[in-house]
């Protein structure tokens, strides 16, 4: 199923033994487009303390009527988790500690989305290829993940010109891949949105908060209309992905990180 990620902030964070806050925000993977971690608010029971939870906890999402993500973690195994300063970017080394402390694959060295497999809820503990690779760490402190909150607002830069900045996301909670980019095009094309796909993109100026695709305005405007409140069907997907001539993602034979 496809979901926006304005849709699932504020969800509450439903642990075995009580609500542990809510979805403040999203952590991506800036090279495969991958939610990597949602970002809690803990409100006073964790205060001054930024909180991740990976997808390889959670184990349901409900829209209604209690608008909860369910996670199989208690209050004790987060309060002990490894802390990470609130005012910090999230290093590779924490990454490698907090994977390790909970017993979770590596997401980054793997052929497939999640390291060993294609998405979370394959992971079996007791499977040897899902333990943690013993592999020396990273000594790199450069920042991979980046907010939702963060890029949205970012303008789209085309070939020949600007047409909108990213409103929202559009992730599958399945293999928690962020499957498009919603883009609000009023300033040009009042009244539309438009879904594009982070496989084209053709790269992202951080710096300048850009997002640079190698497609023209008039490609994009005659591309199936997306109506933000209708439902994203496979049937509306494959009008899409044939629009722009690209292959669908659900035709691959395994869930591969894309290439950058």
């Amino acid at each position: 199923m496809l979901r926006k990620t304005k849709e699932l902030t504020g969800y509450r964070l439903a642990a075995p033994d009580g609500d542990v806050g809510h979805i403040k925000d999203f952590y991506f993977d800036d090279q495969s487009w991958t939610v990597r971690y949602l970002i809690a608010d803990t409100g006073n029971w964790l205060p001054q303390r930024k909180v991740l939870i990976s997808p390889f906890a959670v184990t349901g999402i409900e829209s209604r009527p209690h608008k909860a993500v369910a996670v199989k973690l208690t209050k004790k195994q987060i309060e002990d988790s490894p802390p990470i300063d609130a005012h910090k970017p999230v290093s590779r080394q924490y990454e490698e500690k907090f994977s390790q402390y909970y017993g979770w694959p590596y997401y980054w060295p793997g052929p497939l989305l999640w390291g060993p497999i294609p998405y979370p809820a394959l992971y079996l503990p007791e499977a040897p290829t899902a333990l943690p690779p013993q592999e020396k760490q990273s000594e790199s402190d450069d920042p991979h993940l980046r907010s939702v909150s963060e890029v949205t607002g970012y303008e789209i830069q085309a070939l020949n010109d600007h047409f909108g900045h990213v409103e929202d996301f559009v992730l599958d909670e399945q293999a928690w891949a962020i499957r498009y980019l919603v883009i609000d095009t009023r300033k040009w094309w009042q009244g539309k949105k438009a879904l594009l796909s982070p496989e084209w993109i053709s790269w992202v100026s951080w710096p300048e908060a850009k997002v640079y695709v190698d497609l023209d305005r008039d490609t994009v405007q005659r591309a199936p209309e997306y109506k933000p409140a209708a439902e994203i069907t496979r049937e509306y997907e494959a009008k899409l992905f044939e629009h722009y001539n690209r292959e669908p993602y659900w035709n691959r034979t395994r869930e591969l990180s894309p290439a950058r």
